[in-house]
């Protein structure tokens, strides 16, 4: 199965860049979106076969997840099981025979980690949210995560040490994260890959001198580890700020 996840920081701005050329080209059995920043009713998009799963956010213009599925899922769930957590629309859950899909858009701890106490507290249920499931069946979860957990997944670590996105405590986190009982699909094929980004600011040229950050990722149960197949960053996708993530996995 080959799996797709974007922050596309808004879809309407998106598709009118070559998303939907983008969709039709990779054809994967499931495209899970961040940042749609939309509502279903503001666009008439063709979806072709795809059965189509929103969750935006109570603000119009921001935030908002999406879930494209070539097959009908048994069940779907909206958020996180947590009432401190609903009206962003920060994710979906998709149940199918042999696996949950997870898509999320974290909360950004913001200029100053103004908001990094929420943050923690989404982390925490979050985490809680994916154990839950992960008792049940096997767990694929995707999206931008706004951490980047290591030295090796940012341009200058150094100078970003404590700002959002890479202070200390959601760097734990994301340890706790793994430790939990999750696989970050893309280092357990590359460990070692640099340069490997999948965010880069609009400012100074980032894109262009690859001076970027890599917090969009699929994570997997461990017990899945082995069907990883591929797992790929496609830099060379434009029409965000972000690019697009891969993962096939063979069930």
């Amino acid at each position: 199965m080959n799996y797709i996840s974007w922050n596309v920081n808004g879809l309407r701005a998106c598709a009118k860049k070559g998303f939907f050329d983008f969709l039709q080209a990779e054809s994967p059995d499931f495209c899970c979106l961040q940042e749609t920043k939309m509502q279903p009713g503001q666009a008439d998009f063709d979806l072709g076969s795809y059965w189509a799963y929103w969750n935006s956010a109570e603000k119009k213009g921001y935030s908002g997840t999406a879930i494209f599925a070539k097959e009908e899922p048994l069940s779907v769930n909206y958020d996180i099981d947590d009432p401190a957590h609903v009206g962003e629309g920060r994710a979906i859950t998709l149940e199918y025979p042999d696996f949950y899909l997870v898509t999320v858009y974290t909360p950004n701890a913001q200029d100053g980690l103004k908001r990094l106490d929420y943050r923690m507290a989404w982390d925490d249920a979050f985490r809680a949210y994916l154990q839950a499931l992960d008792q049940k069946k096997p767990v694929v979860v995707c999206g931008d995560m706004n951490v980047a957990h290591q030295e090796i997944d940012l341009k200058n670590p150094k100078a970003n040490r404590m700002n959002a996105g890479f202070s200390d405590q959601e760097r734990e986190k994301f340890t706790r994260l793994l430790e939990a009982g999750f696989t970050d699909t893309f280092r357990s094929l590359h460990p070692t890959a640099v340069g490997a980004y999948s965010w880069w600011s609009y400012r100074f040229h980032a894109r262009q001198n690859n001076a970027g950050w890599r917090i969009d990722y699929f994570l997997v149960s461990d017990r899945l580890r082995d069907n990883i197949k591929r797992a790929e960053i496609l830099s060379s996708v434009e029409g965000s700020d972000h690019c697009p993530v891969l993962l096939e996995l063979e069930f």
